[in-house]
């Protein structure tokens, strides 16, 4: 039970990675708190997870408004007493989303909302609560196209998910000395709704997939062990880092033809 008496906040728990990992992380001794804006979705995933023998309770939150992310902290205390593990993992990717010039500002300015203030509103809370805990782990969820342009332009994601690396940066060192270390999980291209639902065409799907070395988009579960690791004490020296889950996409260099 590598997460035994271990109280973790999960957002975007209602599908895809937040799902896996909150599934995982209550196999694993947690008590989670599933947090979506999708209420029924989060309440399925609680269902899962106690149908498993697990403990776990839902909460609905726009990780985008203060007031949600203050009150989703206040049930994790609420509920379980402390907060050990705070998963910024709620996304979103818009498929009007493109290039600069095509992008509408009204679509960059929810996915910058969701996507970056989501993670600094889920910090600003659940900071505080990490302190009052002795320390924990803090996971926010970026991407590899905060590294890599992508092929497919998605400039508002992009841009959102290079913030959330650099937030997750100075975070790390501001809040080292208080046992709280803070790290960025880089998935590579997944087979999950919100990716796939963007990659809405075999020729979108199959320009992402020339560049992946693995020849294969990746699965939330392999992200949620990532996490797991993340969350867990074997990571206690480890803080700052891009932690990268990409299937070599990062390391490869491919031509456009493949």
């Amino acid at each position: 039970m590598r997460l035994q008496d271990k109280v973790a906040l999960i957002t975007g728990a209602g599908s895809g990675i937040g799902r896996e990992t909150a599934r995982l992380f209550a196999q694993n001794g947690a008590s989670v708190v599933a947090v979506d804006i999708n209420v029924p979705a989060a309440q399925e995933t609680v269902e899962r997870i106690r149908e498993a023998g697990g403990t776990a309770i839902a909460c609905a939150a726009d990780v985008a408004r203060a007031a949600d992310c203050e009150h989703m902290v206040q049930e994790a205390e609420r509920a379980f007493g402390k907060l050990n593990i705070l998963f910024n993992n709620a996304g979103i990717m818009l498929s009007e989303d493109d290039d600069a010039v095509t992008t509408d500002e009204s679509i960059w300015d929810k996915t910058m909302a969701v996507n970056l203030k989501g993670v600094f509103l889920g910090c600003k809370y659940g900071i505080p609560a990490l302190r009052r805990a002795g320390g924990g782990s803090i996971i926010n969820t970026a991407s590899f196209v905060a590294l890599l342009g992508a092929a497919t332009p998605q400039l508002a994601y992009t841009a959102s998910k290079g913030g959330v690396l650099a937030m997750t940066r100075e975070l790390a060192v501001v809040h080292a000395r208080e046992n709280i270390r803070v790290n960025a999980l880089c998935p590579g291209p997944l087979r999950t709704e919100l990716l796939m639902k963007f990659l809405d065409s075999e020729e979108k799907r199959q320009r992402r997939l020339v560049h992946i070395p693995m020849g294969r988009f990746g699965e939330a579960r392999e992200m949620a062990y990532a996490a797991l690791y993340l969350a867990s004490d074997e990571a206690a020296f480890v803080t700052g880092t891009e932690f990268v889950v990409d299937g070599g996409i990062t390391a490869a260099y491919v031509t456009p033809e493949g």
